[in-house]
């Protein structure tokens, strides 16, 4: 065999040399490209979590715990009458310091809501809103014909504090599409975050299709999430406390006018502060009502029932009558008002 040259063998080592790293080089530059695209994918999908474009509602910058978890001791039944009987098709009575349910009747049972819909509307405009910020009405509101309307005007111009007591006090379908539109951009992005915002309390048995409430297939919630969403609202915001309490108020924007609240349970029942009522054909009379008597809060809530004050007063009374909280239990940890 002939012998090579020794340049030649000197010249084959350095190619060695040289080309091992380069192909190592090109190897590590393709794994780098492909973990790049694979993060900036995950980049681009980990942000649909967050049903609302960051432009219009920024995410949640802490975690909420589940407003089921009591954060209090809850008051023990020392007295022997067993609960009313009463019309509603579903009940929860909770008491607002622990977030214990004091009684049931098929509380987690999915119903159409009406316009107990607009406490999770009321809930994501306080959340993501600024009560001074000045909302110009879009919505044609030909779309709710025979429903309860607040009385704006396409083009008109209310601050979102306005728009909250008219979402709120006369039910104004009005008012929850504006809302909608002024803080998620569109109802579609501002209904997911309802949903959202649902799931991260924990309640697990609502979901919508729509801010106001009107009658749609897969638009239900349960006597059960509706009481603590009002109890959570309550505990939570204090506009939320003074907007479901409020009996009359009158109206600045465009035009000034006067509003009054439906629900007649707040001048029925002493120590009554909030919350909602609502009414559909399908989804029949229904309220979740909040009462404070020594300091201490409770919140009903009755779906598809016969006379919302004749099913809450008795349930409250029953409450106050045979629940004893302990001397430990908060009195209004959130400032409710005080009745005795």
């Amino acid at each position: 065999m002939k012998r090579q040259p020794l340049w030649l063998l000197v010249a084959v080592v350095a190619l060695l040399l040289v080309s091992v790293p380069a192909c190592r080089a090109a190897a590590t530059a393709s794994e780098v490209a492909r973990e790049t695209k694979t993060q900036g994918l995950a980049a681009v999908v980990a942000p649909a979590t967050t049903p609302i474009a960051a432009t219009a509602i920024p995410p949640t910058a802490t975690p909420v715990p589940p407003t089921p978890t009591p954060t209090a001791v809850p008051p023990v039944q020392t007295g022997s009458a067993a609960a009313p009987d009463v019309t509603a098709e579903s009940v929860a009575v909770i008491d607002g310091g622990s977030g214990a349910m004091l009684y049931g009747r098929d509380p987690h049972r999915r119903l159409a809501p009406a316009s107990l819909t607009k406490i999770f509307t009321a809930l994501v405009a306080l959340k993501y809103g600024n009560l001074n910020q000045v909302v110009t009405v879009q919505p044609d509101v030909s779309e709710l014909t025979d429903s309860t309307l607040m009385g704006i005007r396409p083009g008109e111009t209310y601050t979102l504090e306005n728009l909250l007591y008219g979402l709120m006090l006369p039910s104004g379908n009005d008012a929850a599409l504006a809302i909608a539109d002024a803080i998620g951009g569109s109802q579609t992005s501002f209904v997911a975050t309802m949903n959202a915002r649902a799931q991260a309390l924990g309640l697990h048995d609502s979901h919508f299709v729509n801010p106001h409430g009107l009658d749609a297939p897969e638009h239900y919630s349960s006597a059960y999430d509706l009481a603590m969403a009002a109890r959570y609202g309550m505990q939570t915001y204090p506009e939320f406390r003074t907007v479901a309490g409020t009996v009359k108020w009158t109206v600045q924007g465009s035009r000034s006018f006067t509003i009054w609240n439906l629900n007649r349970f707040l001048w029925s029942y002493p120590g009554a502060n909030g919350v909602k009522i609502g009414y559909t054909d399908n989804a029949g009379k229904g309220i979740v009502a909040s009462a404070a008597r020594n300091g201490h809060q409770v919140f009903v809530a009755v779906l598809h029932c016969g006379d919302i004050v004749g099913d809450t007063v008795p349930l409250f009374n029953w409450v106050f009558s045979n629940y004893t909280w302990p001397a430990s239990a908060p009195s209004h940890p959130a400032g409710l008002p005080t009745h005795s």
